[in-house]
């Protein structure tokens, strides 16, 4: 069973999702699709709660168990992520080197966009070679935000 959880905060409606006692999607403006039970879970209440203390700048480290769908690849992109401090950016030749495949920085380009679980895996902290923003699955305004809420600021 999926459970749902809307919340609205300074970045938009926000749907967080769980299956299995682990959070596997959130959804920032996006519709939801599925058959979901909309529950406030007492996971689903702290993952609201760590969120909130982020957008607020009291929280730098989430603690909620996640459940990504992906392939291995993808797995292996978005837990090299997770391990990108607050307030620090890495490249996508970096991540790639880190999982072992330097080659496939284009790879974890894909993976970065199609991350399930934005802010809590924070795709928003990995900027092109050339340290400059790039494409994000969320909008570059948001994508500045987010950096900027971190003491990362770009023009």
């Amino acid at each position: 069973m999926k459970y749902v959880k809307y919340t609205n905060t300074k970045i938009g409606n926000i749907a967080i999702i769980e299956e299995d006692g682990k959070i596997m999607v959130i959804k920032i403006n996006k519709k939801i699709e599925g058959d979901m039970v909309q529950i406030e879970t007492p996971l689903l209440k702290e993952t609201e709660k760590q969120l909130l203390e982020y957008l607020e700048g009291k929280r730098k480290i989430f603690t909620v168990p996640l459940n990504p769908k992906g392939t291995k690849f993808m797995k292996e992109v978005w837990t090299a992520l997770q391990e990108i401090p607050y307030g620090e950016v890495r490249t996508y030749g970096q991540i790639a080197k880190k999982i072992g495949n330097p080659k496939a920085a284009r790879a974890v380009g894909m993976a970065n966009h199609r991350n399930p679980i934005p802010i809590i895996i924070p795709c928003h902290r990995v900027i092109g070679s050339n340290n400059k923003l790039v494409d994000y699955a969320l909008g570059m305004e948001m994508k500045k935000f987010l950096l900027n809420l971190e003491g990362i600021f770009f023009k």
